[in-house]
């Protein structure tokens, strides 16, 4: 079983791991729109100022500039509100990154219900399905401090666009903090043989807890992270699910275009089984603390819980 190091905030892990990539490679660069505390980016600016671009609130030019950085080398790590990151500027997006193929970081904090008080206006609930569509753009949702960290430093050494994706609230940190973070590697956390549970972002713990519940009722749950999205790692998705019969997938964004649309995709092609989708129901959010948001909308343990169940009648 996993135990919690700490509890800190995948945008701190952004924030360090960004200083940390910035300090071997030289090439990296830093933009933010005038959110440079939010996304933790403040210690890259203060050692690097000449590699930092303060934009200020015009996340349109921040990708533009981005785009044009790369032509000259250069490895632009852009940094805002994933809702300013993708709904605002999807246009430049798509053909300024994305359809030239610019080695462009596109890095997204505050993500999801989890953002909290500031309310369905914020709290993007669509932008893994808004990237995944977008040809040549990776896109990647780590699961607590240390792997968001180790993605950060990561996505420089791979060249073309990439769409990182991480959150505000402190939460539990249990990879290692030495990991090797591999691009489109789904990683076995627990094994199992009656369910698989493919989980992203901040659900992966919420899948751990649930395996932990479902144990002590005989049920053997295999939780598998899916930090990648796309490129989906779809042998190890298959080699599961062969095994297990049955999917739950876990996830904070809507049921359309996620996670779960995703490997819905992959088994309806090559083997179709049942799945259970643990995610927001065609619905925005709302203002609340988070927790009480991520009870409200259907993002719990129990939820997993309740979704292993119902997979479980249908196998």
């Amino acid at each position: 079983m996993y135990t919690v190091q700490n509890t800190k905030a995948t945008r701190d892990g952004f924030g360090d791991g960004l200083f940390e990539i910035g300090s071997q490679n030289s090439d990296v660069v830093g933009l933010c729109a005038d959110l440079t505390e939010s996304l933790k980016m403040n210690k890259f600016k203060e050692h690097f100022p000449d590699r930092f671009v303060q934009v200020g609130i015009a996340e349109a030019n921040m990708i533009g500039i981005a785009a044009g950085l790369t032509i000259g080398g250069k490895i632009p790590y852009t940094g805002t509100f994933a809702n300013f990151s993708t709904g605002r500027v999807y246009d430049q997006i798509r053909q300024s990154v994305a359809y030239s193929g610019k080695n462009v970081k596109i890095c997204a904090s505050h993500a999801g219900l989890t953002l909290g008080e500031d309310g369905a206006t914020h709290q993007i609930l669509e932008d893994i399905g808004m990237m995944r569509m977008l040809p040549h753009m990776v896109v990647i949702n780590p699961c607590d401090y240390n792997q968001t960290k180790a993605a950060t430093m990561a996505i420089a050494d791979y060249f073309g666009p990439v769409y990182l994706r991480f959150g505000r609230p402190a939460v539990p940190n249990f990879t290692a903090p030495d990991q090797k973070f591999e691009i489109g590697k789904a990683l076995h956390l627990i094994e199992g043989k009656d369910v698989s549970i493919f989980a992203t972002g901040h659900l992966v713990w919420k899948a751990i807890e649930a395996q932990d519940e479902l144990a002590k009722l005989g049920i053997s749950a295999e939780v598998i992270n899916i930090h990648t999205i796309k490129p989906l790692d779809e042998d190890a998705v298959l080699a599961s699910v062969t095994k297990t019969r049955c999917v739950v997938t876990a996830e904070e964004h809507q049921r359309n275009g996620g996670l779960g649309d995703a490997i819905a995709q992959l088994l309806a092609r090559k083997l179709p089984l049942p799945i259970e989708m643990v995610a927001v129901n065609d619905s925005f959010g709302e203002s609340g603390k988070p927790d009480e948001l991520m009870k409200k909308y259907g993002l719990d343990t129990p939820d997993i819980i309740t979704a292993v169940h119902k997979v479980l009648q249908r196998r």
